[in-house]
Parts: structure tokens; sequence; C-alpha cells
């Protein structure tokens, strides 16, 4: 019988395989701290961070979770967590600090560091190129608007390569790209803040021609590593039965799904999409776009509830049919399996691995211990859905936890803690919470039934 403080396995065999992977991810900017040391300068998040208002408790990424110089540490974390990968991603203005694209090594060192002890314990390293951190040198050129940081980017991913050689099992080109161009460039709540429907447009499509650049760029330098990329979103249910609720519902998925879907896995925009984004393709991009993926991330949260608003525009309001998270996100776990299945309706799909999937929730720290049942409860539930797929011919290869660490949550500052490692702002102690213990447990099982499956096989064997 399942407890409050462990998961249950009884449904979760299909996730038992060598061939599936459990893992936790972080990002850079989130996580690192260290703004200027080792050679790093500026992204758009430490100049978006300056601007007042932007940042819950004017709260930076200066200081984080001091990850860059307690990495050591954390990865004991991912040690006792038992984890088969970890997905973190690279700092663009580490790697390449100015817009002379002179390569800093000791930025590039940092990195080889850390997957090369990954690989030493039996780690796999997943590593992210762009999680939003994009170098701010770049962003007063244009940033995304300006078609040549996709070529920048290209250059980017080939230092990466050149450096890490083979030790990266999975690279991912950009990080939920839907994020960047609508809270980035249309809503502004993200860096670089712009309201601007024209430059998301722009931003869309050279985002978009990056990760195919990049793809070219990886392919060429770590063709033993496999290559994707991560989108984002959940299912958009209309609220009511209206037609006009109905067609916002679909409008919105095409935006958030198929807007970045469709170009990477079919080679064409949606119709809808063709007059604003059509107008920054050139000849040969759509071809640069589809490269083939060897795998798809895709981060879930929570399902989107659609009506048209006032304007005609569709229009995300919050139902009360399910419990919610700290963030204000309806805890929905079919979500996910409703998501995969437009992904299978509409594409043929390479293999798929869940990237991120965690929640937020108040919690406490007291007498060195950190009860949270909820997030073990989101996670378990989340994790019987995707065993539900694979026992229906699913191919889902990984669940990567977010996150290791509470840490930066971008505009809330440090009020949402995501952790399975609980984090003191101000000392910087960690204290695994009981949903990594719990996780840390699952992991042992699938461990334990890996080993007797191997014993097995060397009976056989004999």
């Amino acid at each position: 019988m399942k407890n409050d403080l462990s998961f249950s396995a009884d449904k979760l065999q299909p996730l038992m395989s060598d061939d599936f992977v459990f893992g936790v991810a972080t990002s850079a900017y989130q996580i690192e701290g260290a703004s200027r040391a080792g050679g790093r300068t500026d992204s758009v998040w430490d100049t978006f961070c300056r601007l007042n208002g932007s940042i819950a408790k004017s709260a930076t990424g200066e200081a984080a979770c001091d990850s860059y110089f307690r990495w050591r540490d954390d990865l004991e974390l991912l040690v006792e967590l038992g984890v088969g990968a970890y997905r973190f991603s690279i700092s663009w203005s580490r790697i390449l600090p100015d817009v002379s694209g002179a390569l800093n090594q000791e930025g590039l060192d940092y990195y080889i560091g850390l997957a090369d002890a990954l690989r030493r314990r039996g780690i796999r390293p997943m590593v992210t190129l762009h999680h939003w951190d994009l170098p701010q040198y770049l962003q007063d050129k244009g940033g995304w608007q300006n078609r040549e940081t996709a070529y920048g980017f290209a250059d980017y991913a080939q230092a990466v390569a050149i450096g890490l050689g083979s030790s990266v099992d999975f690279y991912t080109t950009i990080n939920e790209p839907w994020c960047i161009v609508s809270l980035g460039h249309r809503s502004g709540v993200h860096a670089p803040g712009l309201r601007d429907e024209e430059a998301a447009n722009a931003v869309t499509h050279h985002l978009l021609l990056a990760h195919g650049l990049a793809i070219q760029a990886l392919r060429d330098h770590a063709p033993r590593a496999q290559l994707g990329i991560v989108l984002n979103g959940g299912p958009s249910l209309p609220l009511s039965d209206s037609e006009a609720d109905i067609d916002a519902a679909g409008l919105f998925e095409s935006e958030q799904i198929h807007r970045y879907a469709s170009p990477i896995l079919r080679g064409e925009y949606p119709d809808e999409f063709v007059p604003p984004v059509g107008r920054y393709v050139q000849r040969g991009d759509l071809e640069i776009i589809s490269e083939p993926c060897d795998y798809l991330g895709w981060n879930y949260y929570t399902r989107n509830v659609v009506r048209r608003g006032d304007n005609g525009s569709p229009e995300i309001v919050a139902a009360d049919d399910y419990p919610q998270t700290d963030m204000g996100w309806e805890i929905y776990p079919d979500g996910l399996r409703q998501v995969c299945s437009v992904l299978q309706r509409n594409y043929d799909l390479p293999p798929l691995y869940v990237t991120e999937n965690g929640a937020a929730f108040q919690d406490t720290l007291a007498d060195n211990v950190v009860h949270d049942p909820e997030r073990i409860r989101y996670i378990q539930q989340h994790l019987d859905v995707i065993a539900d797929m694979i026992a229906s011919g699913v191919d889902i290869r990984g669940y990567i936890c977010w996150t290791l660490l509470d840490n930066f949550e971008w505009a809330e500052g440090y009020s949402k803690r995501f952790g399975l490692v609980h984090v003191d702002f101000d000392t910087q102690v960690r204290t695994m919470k009981d949903s990594g213990k719990a996780f840390a447990e699952l992991n042992a099982t699938k461990a334990r039934l890996a080993a007797g499956c191997n014993e097995r096989r060397t009976d056989a064997a004999r």
C-alpha cells in the first residue's frame, strides 16, 4: 500500500526498463549565480531583472543557487537521487561573452568538468543550449528579431559540441520557443520585455531557423549524440460548447503547439501563420528548420481552458474543476495524454521525452525536514499517465522532473518553489524534501529491477 511519502511502482512497470530514463532538470540562469565570474557577461535576464517592477520583490539571478561554485555539492544530490540523466543548460554568454565571437575557454571548461563528472557517476548529460538567456550584446543588435542571431547560435552550438565532445548524450537546441515568443516579445512579462506582435513573428522564425542550423552543426561535431528540441504546452479546451469558444481553443492550440511543431516536423507553417511569419522565410529556410530530430522533448504542466475574449482573441481563463499548484496552475495529469494525442494525430513523431514536469507548492522547512506530499502525488499522477501511454504504444523514453533545486523562478523571483531539494537562499543550505527522498526510492527500485533483469539474461545466456 502506498503512503504519502513514497511512490507506488505498481502501475509504473512500463517505466522500469533500461530503455526508460528518470532524471531532473535545471537551467543556467535559474541556478548558477556567479553572474560576473569566469568571464561571463550579461544576458537579457540580467538586464530585465534591473527594470523596476519586472521581478517579484526585485529579485535577480545574480546569486540564484550559487551552483556555479557549488556544483560538486549539487552533483552529490544527483547521486543521492539516483537519477539516470541530468538536464542542464549552458549560459551562452559564458561561452561567447562578447561581440567578437572569441571563445571563453574558462566558461567552456566549467561545463566540460560538469559533463565529465556526471558521466563518471553513470548520469547521462542532457545539455540545453538555449534556455532563454540570450547574451545582452546580441539583444543590443536586435536579438532574435535579427536573422543574424540564428547564425550566431549555430556558431555557439558548434563551439559547445567541439568542446564537450562525446561527453554529452543529448543536446536540446532551444527550450520552449513559445515562451520566448509569447512571454518575452508579445506580453513582455519575460525578458527582453517587449510587447510587439511584429517582433514576435520575426522571433518565431529566427528561433526555428537557429534550431535547424544548430542541428546541422551538432550533427557535424557531435555525431553520436541524440539531437532535438523542447516544446511545451497543454491541450486547449473550450470553456463552453459555443462556436466562439471552440474556435478560440483551436486557435490557441495552433498558436502554442503547431506554430512550432509544424515547421520542425513537417517543414511548413500552419496556414494561419503564413502571412505574419512567412514574410521572414527565405529560400531553403524550411528545409533547414525541418532537419530530422532524434527526439522531441515536451514540457507539460497544465491544460489551457480557453474562451474568446472581448477583442476576439483567445483568452485563457481559470477553471475551478481541479486543485491548483502555488503557481495557480490546475493539476490536470490527463492533459499530458491529451497533448500527446494532438501530436500523434498531426505528426510523424520521433521518440518523446517528458523533459519538464513538476509543481510549486508552499513548502516549509521545519526541523531539517520538508514534507511535501502534494508534490509526490503530482508526480505520481503524471507518471501513471505516462505508464498508461507507453503501455498503449506511445514511444516515450524518459521523464525529467522539474526541478532539482528551488531556484530563481523567472518573473516570480524566489517566491515559488519547484525543487525536489529545498534551498535556503540566505545560506544556500540544501535539504532533500520528502519528494526527493521518494524520487530516490523510485530510482533505487528501478535499479534493483534492472539488476534482476540483467541477472536473468545472464543466466539464460549460460
